[in-house]
């Protein structure tokens, strides 16, 4: 199975949404320590998401970030849960490696949310043990001053994708779409994400989901595509041919598998 698709934040502090959210189709729950929580709420928070986990829950924790005071409690809380992964906010290099060593063997999500982080991005990615980076484009429009509207942040999100794929990671996460309310809206953005490279979206709604995995499954145009090119390929013997008047070549081909083996991956328990 593939990467995550959808991955749906739920806030920290609310366990009566934790269920409900691993039954929503979210491909990844991500259980947010962070920033829906307030900071009188943090304790509070950190002890549901334990409680939770205790009982077999499966879900990375997005933590908070390595310049705050609940970072490292965040940390030991949950080393004593192998089975959950991490989401480290305004990561760096530094925070990273940090978490990775301390939280060894974890799938581990950078969230890339600053302007510093962006232009340490070949070096985060380069941390043995990412498994992916994830764009935090709200954080990431505040702190720049940059808004995430049209085409304006085109550059910042090819250069995700390119540094990923250099580095070997899977496939990033865009960042959310604030409108919940409008599913073809959602499924709009998360086409648009698919386009650019991106191999999921960050939800913030349970809404927003089945529009997420949909955009991102290949249409039954594509894959009839795909396997029109494979059986052209195959009666060729594996030789350079032609389908609707177009080259159909190695690369063409490539492309057709990946589309054949884009199987939508395993919903988190």
């Amino acid at each position: 199975m593939g990467a995550a698709r959808s991955l749906l934040f739920v806030p920290g502090h609310r366990p009566d949404r934790f269920d409900k959210a691993a039954a929503s189709g979210a491909h990844q729950v991500v259980l947010d320590l962070e920033d829906a929580v307030a900071p009188e709420a943090k304790t509070v928070a950190r002890d549901a998401v334990a409680g939770w986990l205790k009982r077999g829950g499966h879900a990375l924790v997005r933590i908070n970030a390595a310049d705050t005071a609940w970072h490292e409690a965040d940390l030991a809380m949950l080393q004593a849960f192998p089975h959950a992964g991490v989401m480290l906010a305004k990561a760096d290099r530094p925070s990273l490696a940090h978490a990775v060593s301390v939280l060894h063997g974890r799938p581990v999500v950078a969230l890339l949310e600053t302007v510093a982080g962006y232009f340490d991005l070949p070096a985060l990615c380069a941390v043995r043990g990412l498994s992916r980076i994830a764009f935090g484009s709200v954080d990431f429009g505040i702190d720049s001053g940059i808004a995430d509207e049209g085409e304006a942040m085109t550059s910042v999100r090819v250069q995700i994708v390119l540094q990923s794929r250099l580095a070997g990671l899977e496939a990033p996460v865009d960042g959310v779409s604030v409108n919940f309310s409008d599913a073809a809206r959602m499924r709009e953005d998360a086409l648009s994400s698919r386009r650019f490279g991106f191999g999921g979206k960050l939800c913030i709604h349970p809404a927003q989901v089945g529009a997420v995995n949909q955009a991102f499954e290949p249409s039954e145009e594509e894959r009839a595509w795909a396997r029109r090119v494979l059986a052209a390929f195959e009666a060729s013997a594996g030789a350079a041919t032609a389908l609707d008047g177009k080259m159909i070549d190695r690369p063409v081909v490539e492309r057709a598998r990946r589309i054949m083996a884009e199987l939508a991956p395993r919903t988190a328990a």
